[in-house]
Parts: structure tokens; sequence; C-alpha cells
């Protein structure tokens, strides 16, 4: 069975941007990753720079480059390694109940015909569950899919999940659908699909921000997942940011003294004299005000990554592209998570 990595995460966290690098990440020497999105919202062609995502699986990009490559080879896929290719699926739930009920009723065009009726919404509206099943199902078919020689179709399957604070109701589908099928295809698909979400070759990831309410959040959605016996793989930070300044430089700067070597270094560089109440002077508080709140934020951010290492799991860090995440970010972050180990 190929591995399936799951990546869920807050909202604002980038967990759609990490799930893409990991695609890309794990697309080396190769190999084949399939990306699947199941919110409908078209996060991952946006990121890819391509046409919304069909509901069929299709070829979007190729691994990164090896290490030394520019930013600019890496994003066309260039390198000395045999590069590996990520394909995509954005899964809908109406498709996929369509897709089911051929599998198992061969409904045809009846099934077609339900669709006109807005059936099929309704069916998916009123038992939520069903829809889990369906849009988890779809993503577990393709981790156990073989070719004609019997090998696996993919090498890994990364799956943007739903935020942190649904993720445990979205994968136990098992107990979602219990009270709506005891027996029969639903209840089979069900069970078919935990075998594979409790398997050792999943591993559900969480991207985090070193925030308070991320990280409580990330602890959080940890113990349900492990309560409800889902396997935990790794905590992302996400956006991480450079420590420019600590307390003891902000000490040093606002010693008696101190303000004097400052002035006298603005004033070198141009911008005003040195002398007391000049602009250069001037310049010194609202200066020293920008390192205590740099000085702040750091002493914070530390305090939240000390809760997050307590929790026992690997973590990764991702720094935050000052450009943004174009195409070419996306497979800088990708080759970051290589550098960091296995995920």
């Amino acid at each position: 069975m190929s591995r399936l990595h799951v990546v869920s995460g807050k909202g604002g966290t980038g967990k759609t941007t990490v799930a893409a690098a990991l695609a890309l990440a794990l697309a080396t020497e190769g190999r084949r990753t399939l990306l699947v999105e199941v919110e409908g919202r078209q996060g991952i062609a946006q990121l890819f720079e391509t046409e919304a995502l069909p509901y069929e699986e299709r070829k979007i990009a190729v691994g990164p480059a090896s290490e030394g490559a520019s930013r600019s080879d890496s994003a066309r896929g260039g390198g000395g390694r045999r590069a590996g290719e990520v394909h995509a699926l954005a899964i809908d739930a109406e498709r996929a109940l369509l897709d089911y009920l051929q599998m198992f009723y061969k409904l045809g065009s009846a099934g077609r015909a339900l669709k006109k009726l807005g059936a099929i919404d309704f069916a998916t509206t009123i038992a939520p569950g069903l829809r889990d099943v369906l849009l988890t199902g779809k993503a577990c078919e393709a981790v156990r899919r073989k070719d004609k020689q019997g090998r696996f179709v993919y090498d890994a399957v990364v799956m943007d999940a739903p935020p942190t604070g649904r993720i445990t109701r979205f994968l136990n589908v098992n107990d979602e659908v219990a009270g709506l099928a005891k027996i029969g295809p639903i209840h089979n698909q069900a069970q078919a699909v935990m075998r594979v979400l409790k398997s050792p070759e999943t591993a559900v990831h969480l991207v985090t921000l070193l925030e308070e309410m991320p990280v409580q959040e990330t602890a959080d959605g940890v113990a349900e997942l492990r309560a409800a016996g889902l396997p935990v793989g790794g905590i992302v930070i996400n956006m991480t940011r450079p420590a420019l300044l600590d307390n003891g430089d902000l000490d040093l700067l606002a010693a008696r003294g101190a303000r004097a070597g400052v002035a006298k270094a603005l004033s070198q560089a141009g911008l005003g004299g040195a002398r007391r109440g000049g602009l250069a002077d001037r310049l010194i508080d609202p200066l020293l005000e920008q390192a205590r709140e740099h000085a702040e934020r750091v002493e914070l951010e530390r305090a939240e990554h000390a809760e997050l290492t307590a929790i026992g799991l690997p973590t990764y860090e991702l720094e935050l592209l000052p450009e943004g995440v174009d195409l070419a970010g996306l497979y800088q972050l990708a080759r970051d998570l290589r550098k960091q180990g296995p995920i």
C-alpha cells in the first residue's frame, strides 16, 4: 500500500501550501505523488498556477531539482536527479457518490437522473458522515490502487484535509456512519476506509504558526486524533521568521550611553545630525520601540515553540517567504522539507 499523508491545520496557517510542498518533496527520484483536495476551494490549482482541477487525476508538476539549482530551474522541474511527478485531483462528493452508486448498484442513467433531481446533494447534506466516507474513500482507493504489473500507481498520496477543528470527525468515518448503516456497502466502505486511515502507512500532519491560538488548536487536535486511534505524524511550523534581536540586544540599546552611539551611527548613515534633538536623535525612540516589540515577539514565539516540542512529535519548520508563495517559492518550501528528513 502507498503511504497516505493527511495535512490539516487551523485556518490561516497555510495548510494547503504545506500539503502542496509536501507532495512536491515526495515526488523525487521518479516517484509519483497524488495531491488530493477535498474542500472544493481550488487552492491547489492556484498554487501551481494551473487551471481548476477536474474530478479526474492529472499531472500538474514534476519534482524539485537537485540541490544547487536555481529557483527558476526548480519551478521548471530541472535538475540532475530523475524527477518524479505530482498528479492532482479535486474530489467532489456528488461525483464520488455517483461513482459509488454505479459501482455497487449499477444505476447508470438512473444515477444521473438522481443528480438532476437534486437527490445526490440532498443525501450528502442530511448525512454528512456519508459525504466524508465518499471523500476519504476516494483518497484511500488511490492509496490501494495498482497497475497491470501489480505495482502501486502512486508512491504517496497527500490529502489537503479540512481544518484541525474538524479533522478527527472527518477521518473517523466509521463512527460517523454507525447510525447511518449497520450493514451493507456503505458500512463495508467505511470499514475499508478505516483500515487504511488507521494503518501504519497513514500519518496525519498538523500545520501551525508560532501563535497562541494555532498552537493550542494543534495540541487539542493531536489529543483528539490520539484518542480516536488515528495515527499522528508530525507538526509543521509554518511561516517562521528569524530572530533579529533578543532581550540582551535590547538591554544594550537601552543602556545609558548607548543612545549617543546609535545617534552617531544613524548620522554616519546620512540620517541627520547626531546632536541632541537632531533627526538622528529623534529616530532612536521609535527604533527602540520597534526593537522592543520584536524582542517580545521572539520571546512569545520561543514559548509557543516549547509548547509544541512538549507534545512529543517530530517538528519541521518552514520560513516565511518575503516574496509570497509563488510557484518558485513552493519548490523552495519542498526543498526545505526534504532537507529536514523524512516526513
